[in-house]
Parts: structure tokens; sequence; C-alpha cells
């Protein structure tokens, strides 16, 4: 079969403008990058916007080496929505350099549900991370120059919060020291976080307007006084600058997939230390522009999904019509205690092992009272006896299924997927859903909640120093928050190592981090890493550069 990027570089895609013609909208409000990509500038509807569209949020089961297919399942599922006639858009987040270069390589899709031009998308895109990544870094400089010149804010050099970023996974870089280069400066211990874990990024990517992208980004705490008095962005009176140095990144990026779906491609802050979610501005102008607008959410459903009802559904002002859960036969059986060496071997046994995972995510989901549908994602490495028999439990257990073979045939192998997901759609038309605790509610008990109903944990204990912060919260109107949890994706337990469904353990919360710019309070799980490292081979050796065209695997 060929390569992720022979089926890209094949396909002949059409001129941005035409894409954005068919969905209403003008060349006079494209800033175009090159041919096939383009920002949209704030443009105003000739009419009342209709009804606005119906959004499909994409999640899975917990990740595995094994692969689910999460990306390549929305992508596939909007193109087939398209193919039986409806208007449909995508929303997904940016990649990463870090992620690209590191273990999990690119993040538009593959096989034929891919988004295009993939190694574009993949590699710099329209620059939206570098502004992210330039402004978190001029917040820095004005930390230190501010030091430099008095400190008349008396910023405590021990508890300054705000970190540099690159785009980047750079270990070496998570813990310096800086001020060393003359003696007037202020030696302090410092650090980088990878770009996207920059609450810039989720700042940028919560943001109704520019209005509101300067009002949140002059709330961000970068510290403390000596007085135990938190230090913002706009007291260092940085906040006018750094939105600038956002004005382009704002604007939702517009692509297309390889059957010519329209994509939007804007934001990409991290499922398990941030919010997992691609833009308010661009889901919202999907709305108004489709019919249907298929979006995923990071990671598993106790991750992304929990977050999009908490975090970012109460901005959009809008829940999903329907939940599509992506699960793989292969990622099942690893749940079940199969090695990654042996998941292309039948094993009916691992299969039915693995199953109570995808049974805990059917319970997250239903706890939210979304209606859903389970995408099978089909391997050629499944047997026809794994296949009917998890169909088989399917329909035992009254949970809609539907099989979807997106990688290997596009749009045509979604079609079932698609007819699944309307019909769970208009079976449900009054349904309003809900969250699992309310803004009143403690920090305390907002944790537990999640860490009890979605991960299945039997206790939840708060370090000395989570205490300390939550007094510290309440007494600065904090308290009212949501909660975002940052947690391994790899378990539904903080311990990344317990694999399935895991039951009477203990999650620790060993600190807090204020993003109050963004909304929200951070939650630490476990080992929790800002800035990744690479692994021992990673993606970056896949890669090369021969007649002026990227070949490898992205």
């Amino acid at each position: 079969m060929k390569t992720d990027l022979e089926i890209a570089q094949a396909s002949k895609m059409r001129p941005i403008h035409l894409v954005a013609k068919a969905l209403g909208i003008g060349q006079q409000y494209l800033e175009t990058y090159g041919a096939y990509k383009a920002k949209i500038k704030p443009f105003p509807f000739a009419n009342e916007p209709k009804s606005p569209g119906k959004v499909i949020l994409v999640t899975a089961i917990t990740p595995t080496p094994a692969g689910e297919g999460k990306s390549t399942t929305t992508i596939g599922l909007g193109d087939a929505l398209n193919r039986l006639g409806k208007k449909a858009m995508i929303c997904l987040r940016e990649p990463s350099l870090g992620p690209v270069m590191g273990v999990k390589g690119g993040a538009a899709g593959g096989g034929y549900a891919q988004v295009v031009p993939m190694e574009d998308i993949n590699l710099h895109f329209t620059g939206d991370i570098h502004a992210i990544t330039s402004a978190n870094n001029l917040i820095s400089a004005v930390i230190d120059n501010h030091l430099y010149h008095g400190n008349a804010l008396s910023l405590d050099k021990e508890r300054i919060v705000w970190k540099r970023a690159m785009d980047m996974n750079d270990r070496a870089l998570r813990l310096i020291e800086v001020g060393r280069s003359s003696k007037k400066e202020t030696p302090r211990p410092d650090g980088f976080d990878i770009s996207v874990a920059s609450e810039i990024m989720a700042v940028l990517c919560l943001s109704q307007n520019m209005d509101d992208l300067k009002q949140r980004l002059a709330r961000m705490v970068v510290g403390y006084n000596l007085d135990s008095q938190p230090i913002t962005a706009k007291d260092l009176n940085v906040h006018g600058a750094v939105a600038m140095l956002l004005k382009d990144a704002l604007k939702p990026n517009l692509v297309q997939t390889l059957e010519h779906t329209p994509v939007f491609i804007h934001g990409g802050p991290f499922a398990n230390i941030a919010h997992a979610r691609n833009s308010v501005i661009a889901t919202d102008l999907a709305t108004k522009l489709a019919d249907y607008v298929v979006t995923e959410a990071g990671f598993g459903a106790d991750l992304g999904m929990e977050k999009f009802i908490h975090i970012k559904a109460p901005v959009l002002n809008k829940i999903p019509s329907a939940v599509v859960l992506v699960a793989s036969i292969r990622a099942l059986k690893m749940h079940g205690g199969l090695s990654k060496a042996m998941i292309k071997d039948e094993d009916i046994e691992s299969l039915k092992a693995g199953i109570v995972n995808l049974e805990k995510h059917i319970e997250n989901i239903r706890a939210f009272d979304l209606p859903f549908v389970v995408a099978l994602n089909h391997f050629e490495s499944d047997s026809d006896a794994e296949v009917e028999w998890i169909l088989k439990w399917a329909q035992e257990n009254r949970v809609p299924m539907a099989l979807s073979d997106v990688f290997a045939k596009g749009s045509k192998g979604g079609v079932d997927l698609a007819q699944a997901v309307l019909e769970i759609i208009e079976g449900n038309p009054d349904y309003q859903g809900k969250q699992l605790y309310q803004k009143e509610a403690s920090i305390e008990e907002k944790v537990t909640t999640i860490a009890r109903k979605l991960y299945g944990a039997s206790h939840v204990i708060f370090s000395e120093k989570a205490q300390a912060f939550i007094i510290e919260a309440s007494r600065l109107g904090w308290n009212t928050l949501p909660i975002c949890m940052a947690k391994t994706p790899l378990s539904l337990s903080d311990n990344p190592k317990l694999l399935g469904r895991p039951r009477d353990f203990t999650v620790t919360i060993r600190d807090f981090k204020p993003s109050i710019g963004a909304g929200f309070i951070v939650a630490l799980t476990g080992d929790i890493m800002t800035m990744p490292g690479l692994p021992k081979i990673g993606a970056f050796e896949n890669m090369d550069v021969i007649d002026d065209k990227i070949i490898g695997l992205f």
C-alpha cells in the first residue's frame, strides 16, 4: 500500500479560494499562504446566520501504542457525511513539532482519510505556534527585565510560575537557571515548556475575539510578590504587545481533506496538561458555515471529552449533538494484556479481557447524558472472528457500533458510521446533556467527582502543597473555575502502567497550577511533563529531503 505521503502528494488539491467559495467565504476575506492554505479574516454574514450546525465530538478509548485512529476517523467521518449529501466541516488541532519529531509523528490523519497539504500542516503550517512561542517568551523577557531594573512589583523570584517555551521536545531545558550573564542580573530557577503547553495556547483557543483575547492575556498569572499576591501580565504591562504578536494567529486556518471537505485546523493545546481542543473561534465559525461540524477531543473520553464539556462547551455555548467513541480491536487486545508484538495475531480471549476499557468509556459518555456511537476502526490485521465477536458484543449490550474503514477506503469506508451518527442525532432531538459538577462546588469536590466518576478511583489524596493552593485559591476567588486535570493519557488512573479498567486505586493530586487567563485550574497528577523528551529512536529519523520534496513517515 502507498505511504501516507505518497497518497497526499498524488491528490489533486483544489485551490483554497475555491474551497472557501463553496463555504460562502469571499476571496476578500482570505489571507492565503500559497495556493492551498489560508487564514480567514473576520467577515459579516449577509443575512442572519442559519440555525447553528450540529457538533459531532470524536473521542476514543484509552490510547495504546497499537493505535486507535481518532484523527483518521474524524477526517473520514467528515468526508462520509459530505458523501451522503450533507454539508459538513471538520475542526482539528494544529500539530506540534514536538510529537511530529518525537513518538507520534504527524497529526493529519492517514491513508485515504487525510488533511492536505500534510507536510505543510505538520511542519510550520501558518506559523501560529511560532507566534505563541514568541509571545510566551516576550513575557519571560519582560519578567527578567523587570527584576533587572529594580523589581518595583516586589516579584518573589522563587515564586515565578511563568516558564519559557519552545516548540520542540528538549528534556535538557526542563530545569535551568537564568540571569548569570552579568552581576546586575537576578539569577533564578527557570525552565522551558513545550509551546503548546503555554497558557497562551489555551487562551488563544478559548478566546471569542480580539477583545476577549486581550482580557484573558491580561489576567494570566506570571508569579507572586513577597506578600503572596498574584502578579499578572497586565501588572507588567505586556499584555498589549502579546496580543499584537497573536493578531494573525487568532484567525482560523482553512485547508482541505483528500476529498476536498473543508477543514479548520486552529490551535493545539495538549490533552494531558491542557484542555485539548481546537479554537472556539474555529468551531463557532464552522457551525455557521456547515450543518455538521466534526471535531475531535484529545486522547480518551476521560480527558479530552471531559474537558470539552466542562471547559470549552460553556464558552462555545454549545454541547455535542453526538459523540463518536473510537476503538480498535488491536488496542482492546493490548488492554486485555496482549503485547504490541502480538497484536496482529487473532486472540479472542485478549479482546474479551480488554473490552472493559471500552465499557468504562461508554459509561463516561453516558454520565454526561450524551448520545453516542462506537466507531470500530478497522485494521487489516483484524480477523473475521474478532470482528464478529465484538459486533455481537455490541448488539447484546445495546451499544450502537459501526465499522469504519476510512483509512483504506476513504469516505466510502465511513458511510455506515456516518449513517449511524445521523440516526443517533435525529433520534435524540431534545437531549440536553449535563455537566458532572457545578461551578459553585469546591476545588476538592470537582477533582474528586472527575476522579471517581470518570476514572473509577476509590480515593483522592491531596498533597500538602495542593491543600495550600486550595486555601490560597479560595482567598483569591479562583475556586469557581473549572478543573483541568493533568493526567497520563495511557491509563484511566494516574499510573500509566495500569491498562484495561483499573479498580480500587487512588489518584494523588500533587499540586495545582493557576491558568486564570484561560479560565481554569490545572490539577497535577503523577509525573506529567510539560516539556517531553525525544525517544531513543524518534520520528525525525524517518525524514529526509531529496529533490526538494519531503519524503518519509509523518
